[in-house]
């Protein structure tokens, strides 16, 4: 079902859970009940989760072995490019950031699984998704000063990372419409909207030195109904910051 899903093709959830009755012979709430589970530890992996099963944390040792061996053999984030064309340059559903919770422990079997299926580093390394996200936020922006009466400034939005290429700090130079400064980094997945990403060094750098300008704009759902929010700096006010990785050297 998630794979039709992510492909943007039909199927009848009805008919696949009956199947599924059939071949188990399980209640329709029990098959309803594992498919929550299902998606409750998608979510925990960074991953987009089926339609209508919300997800429930309740679950076996068992649906994560099961996870693991599928997610193995055949990823369910593949997209098609083109399905996530939007509409009209101002179609991302804009949104207030999430919450910062507090910190958790996992069992040990699921911070395995997370670490094994890391979605930040997915994310991180998928620059067709990364460039798509980046093109949409530039659309948006030039809409959103048009429609805010600057056409003037939308036409000095610029995708700096297009441009110039990586580097910068920033993926898009726009303006709030007094015309200061907006620095955009454009932060995109396929999973949910408190799904981990990962910041370079030189974004961390630039969001302390330039805080009045620089503003992260997360992306999620992307292939589905792309939703964004953004985050001011201080970063470590809105995200739990954490080294992932470290540059080995001999001097």
């Amino acid at each position: 079902m998630l794979e039709a899903e992510q492909a943007g093709r039909s199927y009848v959830k009805s008919r696949h859970a009956a199947e599924l009755m059939a071949r188990i012979g399980r209640t329709h709430r029990s098959v309803e009940f594992k498919h929550m589970n299902i998606s409750a530890v998608l979510e925990e992996l960074g991953h987009p989760t089926i339609r209508g099963y919300k997800p429930k944390p309740n679950y076996q040792r068992t649906i994560l072995d099961a996870i693991e061996r599928y997610l193995s053999s055949r990823p369910v984030t593949l997209w098609r490019p083109e399905a996530v064309e939007l509409a009209e340059p101002g179609g991302l559903f804009v949104e207030p950031p999430p919450p910062l919770q507090p910190a958790r422990d996992r069992p040990k079997e699921l911070e395995r699984l997370v670490r094994k299926f890391d979605a930040g580093e997915r994310d991180f390394r998928n620059r067709q998704l990364g460039k798509a996200g980046e093109r949409a936020v530039f659309e948006f922006e030039q809409h959103r000063l048009r429609a805010e009466d600057r056409p003037d400034l939308a036409r000095k939005v610029r995708w700096v990372a297009e441009e110039d290429g990586d580097g910068a700090g920033y993926d898009i130079r726009s303006f709030d419409r007094s015309g200061r400064e907006r620095l955009l980094e454009v932060k995109t997945t396929l999973g949910g909207r408190t799904t981990p990403f990962y910041l370079t060094r030189n974004e961390c750098a630039l969001a302390d030195e330039r805080a009045d300008a620089f503003r992260l704009l997360r992306l999620y759902s992307f292939a589905r109904e792309p939703r964004m929010f953004e985050l001011e700096p201080p970063l470590a006010d809105a995200v739990r910051l954490s080294p992932h990785t470290y540059q080995a050297s001999f001097a």
